[in-house]
């Protein structure tokens, strides 16, 4: 097992436990799994999470956003005991998916369709904690009225 370092990238960044968290749990879960997904970026802060969930009906899946994790859980119901199969290969077991979310991104609706459920998410920064100019004064300057001047 290959083992990452990310140190240097954080000896600048200040508050990001939460990014070096989220890249060593990328690198020990396996990749790829069940059901397949996708993960589009459909607009300048929108998204959409697609997983190919054929067989599912709406009220097998369940989908919940807490604490910026989002998990898509689909249970099947019962199959019908009596059915004899020659060969079966179409996944019929149930599955979690969990994906870290980042600040301020947030589920804004889901549709089942065509055996895809699709997830669309925004990510909308408040005015507060958007890049703001900040205004640098020099020595010989004075405030006066809330206006800065040279003197």
């Amino acid at each position: 097992m290959t083992t990452f370092d990310f140190t240097p990238l954080f000896r600048t960044a200040i508050g990001f436990d939460r990014l070096a968290n989220a890249l060593e749990s990328a690198n020990r879960s396996e990749s790829g799994g069940y059901p397949p997904y996708n993960i589009e970026l459909t607009g300048d802060d929108s998204y959409r999470i697609s997983l190919a969930v054929a067989g599912f009906a709406a009220d097998e899946l369940d989908i919940e956003s807490k604490d910026n994790l989002l998990t898509v859980t689909g249970k099947k119901g019962n199959e019908v005991a009596d059915r004899k199969f020659l060969h079966h290969g179409i996944a019929q077991r149930g599955f979690q998916r969990t994906y870290q979310l980042a600040d301020y991104v947030r589920v804004t609706s889901a549709e089942l369709k065509d055996g895809l459920l699709h997830i669309d998410l925004v990510r909308e920064v408040p005015e507060a904690m958007k890049p703001r100019r900040i205004e640098i004064r020099g020595a010989d300057d004075k405030l006066i009225e809330g206006k800065v001047e040279a003197a």
